[in-house]
């Protein structure tokens, strides 16, 4: 009887190969690629805290200018300093700044068109000779926009035609080569970050302001979503009145189905609330609950929320007392809704 043909070993994946490519590196290679990533850091950081040094004067000065600008701040940079500059108009126009970013090779080519004479051109360029840019300079000056320069050339022609100059010069790169924009780049989105928060606080930015710029996923709905959007109400909100039997009490808890009762006055103000909790712990007393009212059993001075409040305020406050539903108020103080973790969670706000 012969026995049955023995399977080749089915080929790795590509991710398996990977894995087995790491495996066998040798311990030298290994520990030269982790060698050169912790000097990449080294060297970065230590570019972006060197600069510490030369902000002065001109950074308020460049603050200023662009704080008093009527137009747009257009951010421009060629190469690696205009990816670095599409990223600092980004966030500048992400917290308060009206800012865009226009290619110097499409401005002499057209786009120029888009810059006013109240517009602040904020201009990158590590040597600051960038020949797309130079060509601009002058007609830039003409049409009497000011200029703000993050440049490590600070005799350049781009710093001779600024009226302020941020200074982004680096010992050397972090690239082995000394070539590849790699702490130059570091530190003009550093400075870019200062800019752009020494703004914000100037202009007094605030958390509401941030969520109407940003509307979408998690951080917009921290931020924009009140109780009153989510929170359960008229007849989803369990309440009883004072004089209620405990048999009414239960009922409404049952019913609505997110374990606990308010117990309010004739005038729809709260008094208390009822809970799973507090069920447990007077049955363990051992009381006739036949003969109870809602009034008698509730616990006074619950923790409520205003309907006006951010959702996520709700949920700090039902995290930081460990409760799992919250009582929401109106301005007057009047029983309006409730709101669970539960709601929250569909909504996405936790």
């Amino acid at each position: 009887m012969s026995s049955a043909p023995i399977e080749p070993n089915p080929p790795l994946s590509r991710n398996h190969r990977l894995v087995a490519l790491t495996q066998n590196m040798l311990d030298s290679e290994a520990q030269r690629m982790i060698g050169l990533a912790h000097n990449t850091l080294d060297i970065e950081s230590q570019a972006i805290l060197g600069m510490k040094k030369t902000i002065g004067r001109s950074f308020v000065l460049a603050v200023s200018i662009l704080l008093q600008a009527t137009g747009r701040v257009v951010v421009m940079g060629m190469g690696k300093s205009g990816h670095i500059g599409r990223k600092i108009a980004a966030t500048l126009a992400s917290t308060g700044t009206v800012a865009m970013f226009v290619h110097p090779a499409e401005a002499s080519h057209g786009d120029l068109g888009m810059i006013k004479d109240t517009d602040v051109a904020l201009i990158l360029s590590n040597s600051g000779e960038s020949e797309e840019i130079i060509v601009l300079l002058p007609l830039l000056q003409r049409q009497g926009v000011p200029i703000v320069a993050i440049t490590a050339g600070a005799e350049s022609t781009l710093a001779l035609h600024a009226l302020a100059v941020l200074d982004s010069s680096v010992e050397k790169e972090a690239c082995p080569l000394n070539l590849a924009p790699t702490a130059s780049t570091a530190a003009q989105l550093a400075m870019g970050d200062a800019l752009a928060v020494a703004l914000l606080d100037a202009r007094g930015f605030r958390p509401d302001d941030f969520a109407r710029s940003h509307p979408g996923g998690a951080l917009g709905r921290r931020l924009l979503t009140h109780v009153s959007d989510i929170m359960r109400t008229a007849a989803e909100v369990p309440q009883v009145g004072m004089d209620a039997s405990f048999s009414d009490l239960m009922r409404e808890m049952s019913a609505k189905g997110i374990g606990a009762s308010a117990v309010t006055d004739a005038s729809g103000r709260l008094c208390g609330i009822f809970t799973d909790g507090d069920l447990r712990r007077l049955v363990e007393t051992g009381v006739d609950l036949r003969s109870v009212r809602a009034g008698e059993v509730m616990r006074p001075k619950p923790f409520t929320v205003s309907a006006q409040a951010l959702a996520a305020e709700a949920a700090n406050l039902m995290e930081e007392r460990k409760i799992s539903s919250v009582l929401v108020l109106d301005a007057q103080g009047v029983l309006c809704g409730a709101l669970t973790s539960n709601d929250l969670m569909r909504a996405k706000v936790i």
